[in-house]
């Protein structure tokens, strides 16, 4: 296992890091891996879905009004009559 060490750290943070470790049972170190793990899971989760990705690339083109969010609702086939 590979090792990290972090220098300059306040006497603040370290205080609740080790009441944080306390209150899980947990000591400091443990604490520590476990908050990098859930820091480097949620990098990896998408920020948002489809509608975010195509809004934020057409985001400059000039659009002078919100398009309102459709969530909930059921999508229906097109019916070409």
């Amino acid at each position: 296992m590979a090792q990290l060490v972090v220098r300059n750290i306040e006497e603040s943070v370290k205080t609740r890091l080790r009441r944080r470790a306390a209150r899980r049972g947990r000591s400091m170190e443990e604490e520590v891996r476990d908050i990098l793990r859930d820091a480097v899971k949620e990098e990896e989760t998408s920020a948002g879905g489809m509608g975010t990705a195509i809004s934020s690339r057409f985001r400059k083109l000039g659009l002078k009004f919100k398009i309102p969010e459709l969530r909930g609702h059921k999508i229906r086939p097109v019916a070409f009559d």
